[in-house]
Formats: C-alpha cells, structure tokens, sequence
C-alpha cells in the first residue's frame, strides 16, 4: 500500500468515522456528567446536540478542511484542518447549550465533548498511520536500510521510504554523529547511535543498506562509512546534492549507488547566476570541441541559459550525434546548429563563423593524451597552437565579444609537449585581448572525473578484465573535478573575467593516483586484482601544478577562481616562425610555452 495524500474515497470514510466520533464524545462526556448514568430526558438532547456538531463539523471539513483537500495522513494541514472544524463544531453547540439553551444539556458537556472528540480524531490517525509504518518498516520484500544522517534531509527521506513501500527500502534505523540526536524518532524510526555503532546496529536489525543521507557530507566521511559498511556487508546508497534533487525533497528514487566522485568529494559549486545569464541568454554562442566530455558538457549547460542560437562544432560526426542527442532528446544531424569542421582548417572556420555571427565562443577542441603528443609533437602544433590561432582569428573576424579558451593545469610550468602547447594557446588568447575589443580569457583546470581517456575508465576497464590496474608511481597525485562542476566554473569564469588573464579554478586538494585505484577495486567488490607499478612517463609530473612559478596570485570575484596573467604571444610569431620537424617544433614551443615564461611579457 503506498502511503499518499488521501483521495475523495478516503475522505468520505475518514468524515464518517469522525462523525461517529463526535457522537461518542457527546455521549462519554453526558454519561460523565451524569454520574455514569443517563436518564430519559437527555437521550432527545443528545440527538439533536450531536446532530448540530456533526452537521456543523462537516460543513466546515467539507468546505475548508480536512475533506475538502487530500491531505497526508497525520499532516501538520491535516491537524490544523481538523482541529479548526471541531473547534468551530464545538463553539456552536456550546452557544446553544449555554446562551441559546436550545439544547437542554449540562452546561460542561460541550467543552468536554470537544476534547474527547480533537483526542479520538487524532488519536484514530495515530494509530493508522502507525500500523502503515510497521507495515512498511517489517514488510519482507524489503531491504533494511539505516539511513545515516538526522538532519532533515535524512529525516524527509525516511518519510518518504516509508510512504512508498513499494520502493523496496525499509529504514529500520538512523544513525548520526551528533549524540545530542540520540534520542530522536522520526516516524517511528530512532536514533540508535553514531558510525562507530554501524556493524552493531546492522547485525540487530539484519540490515542490508547503509543510506548515506548527508548530500554535503565530506569525502572522508563518505570514505569512512563506506569501509564500515564494507566491513559490515552492506550495500551503500547515497543522497546527491540538493541542487540535483527534483523539488528540492529527496525521495528514494533519487538514491544512487556510491561510485569513485563521492569518495573523491567535490562540495556543490555556487554561481552567480545573474553574471552567467548576462553574458549567455539571448546570445549567439558557438563551441568547438562539442563533441568531447567538455565541449558537449558545456553545451548542455548553455542550452539552458536559453541563448539564441547555439552552434556546436567538432571534426568527430559522433561525437556531435551524441551532443545533439543529450540536448534534444534526439539527433537527425540535419539542423544549422551543428558544424562538422576542423579547427585545422582555417577556411572552413570562417565559413561558420561567419554564418554563426555568435557574440561568445568557448575553445574546447584540442588534443590531449599527454603520451601520445610526447610521440607526435606535429601534431600537438597543429591543433593546439595553429587550429587555436585559427579559432581566435575567425572570432576576430566577427567581432566576437567574449572568447574562452580552455587550458589544462599542465600548462603551468610545463614539463611535456601537452603543456608547452596549451601554455602558447593561453599566450595566443592573450595577445589577441590586447588586439581585439571583446574579452579573450583562459581557463585552466586539472584532471575531470570520467572524461574521454581519463585514468577513472582505464581503471574501469582494467578491472573489468580481471586486473592488473597500472599506476605509474604510487606518489603520484592529481588534481580532480566533475566534469559539470568544471563547466560551470569555465561558464563562471568567462562571464566575470576582464580580458587577457588566464582563469584557474580552484581543484581542492590532490588526490593519489594509487588512492583512487584502490578505492575503484573496493567499489567493484574484487578482492583478486592486483595494482601494478609502470613508472612516470616522459613528460610527466609526481603532482601536477595550477601556477607557474613568478605568477602573480590574483582573486576574482568567485572564490573557487583565481587569476594569473601570462605574456602575451602575437599572431605573426605562428605565422612567421612555423616549425618544421618535429625536433624544431619541440624546441619552438619550449622556447614559447616554457616554464620560464612567467607574467612578464616577452
């Protein structure tokens, strides 16, 4: 049975039974009056007095509440409703008793008969909802879950789980760390200790699920709970952020399994909405790289800031397919909004963007496997460096007011083909603020959790296969971020950034590659994969950086970005000095994008 806002049927046998009910007060609190004994002469009176409070009872239930609406059972609506029906049945039958005298009964009985009658009422929910609950907590088909967390959030989901039995979780428990909370019960549900009573408590009541109910919980608290459930044999569900929650309420069907971003812990990004909607609501906007985990990330996000057009470009037809998909629910490949085009191809750029005229551009196509540009430099070159010169002179062309250019952490004090030739993008966009009117910013982050040949999916195929998972030092850190998370901060960024600098989003602290590794394996429930040590690979850093050495540090107006200001790089040092092999175009752009190029123009 799902526990829901009663319907018209419900209504009419809930008025009925509290007709009933005034009508026993009446009578219990006569008989009490009367020394236990009601003569003849009161049976007339008490016939018409209840026949007055049941009419007067209904016509307000009926017409204001509790009939006239569904309410939850038990509901603060539904206690006031009722309350205020037989408050206003009551005063009526005591005018005519005690003023009128048209109702020739003793003169204490409506007082009387008024609190027998709000105590039934109550006391008749109470005991329904009660028995619903039971039902529901010992229903077999059921997982016993101890929900963690008695705040409200943990509090609102309890109620829920019990409303909806058919959702297959009981709670049978709460658990918090606060112990001034030790002896709270929610909906028949109590408090029966902290996380160091996990196992205890599971063990008592044969619980199956640990519900982690805290949507801002730490990523050790996260990490913390899932080793005792671990421990325990639990399966663990966790509660995502309000910000993701329909209606701001969560409900079991908002319960997800735990995976690798809850145990890494990113807190819920605030955005000034107002700037973000400046700069993108009516506006023509174009990405390139709209295709990758970025780009097409970044496009969902713009679509709902409802710009004018928003025209996605990449080279990688599927990867549009599956941008186009995500945003409308379906992809014919046949509309404007999509432009196959390389960034290679600076012909082929102008054209859309002269077709596109957009106002905002946000430069997210680029090559990035660290170990695969170490091997192909050229190639770094020419998309990069060469396609990213193509992309900001097409925007120079049409005006463009705002241009993003996405960086990478790698780009400060570069080490490796990857970073020179981000580090020389960074300094390109600069140079061309100095030249254009709009705003030309960069926006450097570290590592994204789940992009296209991030570490996460290697690890998730390695696992897959039955191990080993390779790291390639177990010192090794690196900054993480979700890829929304990123994009809202790249949005946040270009909407209050002035012109020239580069933006650095705050990653938090560095994570150990290892660390990750270990707690994927936890997570899929292997005990026999191994992780095996392969050794820094050329280019590569223990930890990587946000800043280069020299940067000066500035604060924006956010306080998850920073901003630093790189020497600016003119066109005509592309055009005029291209490489040739792939040794002259590593030199080209360690002399360019080098570490030692701090803030200090060149």
């Amino acid at each position: 049975m799902t526990y829901t806002p009663a319907g018209l049927n419900t209504r009419l046998v809930w008025s009925a039974l509290d007709s009933l009910i005034w009508i026993g007060s009446l009578v219990i609190a006569t008989w009490l009056r009367l020394d236990f004994h009601i003569t003849d002469q009161y049976w007339t009176p008490l016939l018409v007095g209840s026949g007055i409070a049941v009419l007067v009872h209904l016509l307000v239930g009926w017409a204001f509440g509790p009939y006239a609406v569904g309410h939850e059972l038990g509901s603060f609506e539904e206690t006031s409703d009722l309350s205020r029906a037989a408050v206003v049945a009551g005063i009526v039958l005591g005018v005519l008793v005690l003023v009128v005298g048209v109702v020739d009964l003793p003169r204490s009985v409506p007082l009387t008969a008024l609190a027998l009658a709000v105590t039934g009422m109550f006391a008749s929910r109470f005991i329904i909802r009660s028995r619903r609950t039971q039902r529901a907590v010992h229903t077999d088909a059921a997982r016993r879950a101890i929900v963690f967390g008695a705040g409200s959030g943990g509090r609102v989901l309890v109620q829920s789980l019990i409303r909806d039995p058919e959702n297959g979780l009981a709670p049978v428990a709460l658990l918090d760390d606060d112990r001034g909370k030790s002896r709270l019960r929610f909906h028949g549900v109590k408090v029966r200790g902290t996380r160091e009573d996990l196992a205890e408590v599971a063990a008592r009541y044969s619980a199956t699920t640990l519900v982690i109910a805290v949507p801002s919980a730490s990523a050790d608290t996260v990490r913390d709970l899932s080793a005792r459930a671990r421990e325990a044999g639990l399966e663990v569900l966790v509660l995502p952020p309000v910000s993701e929650l329909f209606g701001g309420r969560p409900t079991a069907s908002d319960l997800r399994s735990l995976d690798v971003a809850d145990l890494l812990g990113r807190q819920p990004v605030d955005l000034d909405m107002r700037a973000i909607t400046d700069q993108l609501t009516g506006k023509r906007v174009l990405v390139t790289g709209a295709g990758g985990s970025i780009g097409s990330e970044l496009c969902r996000q713009i679509s709902r800031f409802s710009p004018a057009t928003l025209v996605m470009l990449d080279r990688d037809e599927s990867g549009l397919h599956g941008t186009q998909l995500s945003i409308d629910g379906q992809a014919l490949l046949d509309s404007d909004d999509l432009a196959l085009c390389d960034i290679r191809d600076p012909e082929s750029l102008r054209r859309v963007f002269e077709r596109a005229q957009p106002e905002v551009v946000f430069h997210a196509a680029a090559l990035k496997h660290l170990t695969m540009l170490e091997r192909h430099p050229g190639e770094a070159f020419k998309t990069n460096v060469v396609g990213t010169l193509n992309v900001l002179e097409a925007a120079r062309a049409v005006g463009v007011a705002t241009f993003v250019n996405i960086s990478t952490d790698k780009a400060a004090r570069p080490t490796c083909v990857l970073g020179w030739s981000k580090r020389v993008a960074e300094r390109l966009t600069a140079g061309f603020n100095e030249e254009c009117p709009g705003r030309y910013v960069s926006v450097r982050f570290g590592n994204v959790l789940g992009s296209r040949g991030s570490v996460v999916l290697s690890f998730m195929e390695q696992i897959r296969k039955g191990g080993p998972v390779t790291v390639t030092d177990p010192d090794v850190e690196r900054y993480f971020m979700l890829i929304p998370e990123a994009c809202q901060l790249v949005l946040q960024a270009g909407a209050i950034g002035t012109g020239g600098e580069v933006m650095v989003l705050d990653m938090g602290s560095p994570v150990k590659i290892v660390d990750v590794a270990k707690t994927m394996i936890d997570l899929s429930g292997r005990t026999d994969i191994d992780i095996v040590y392969t050794g820094l690979r050329p280019g590569e850093k223990l930890t990587e950086e946000l800043f280069t050495p020299g940067e000066e540090i500035l604060r924006s107006s956010h306080p998850l970005i920073s901003q630093v200001h790189v020497p600016a790089l003119g066109a005509s040092e592309v055009h005029a000095s291209a490489p040739g092999d792939d040794v002259d175009i590593r030199d080209w752009m360690l002399r360019r994008g080098g570490s030692n190029l701090s803030g200090i123009a060149s």
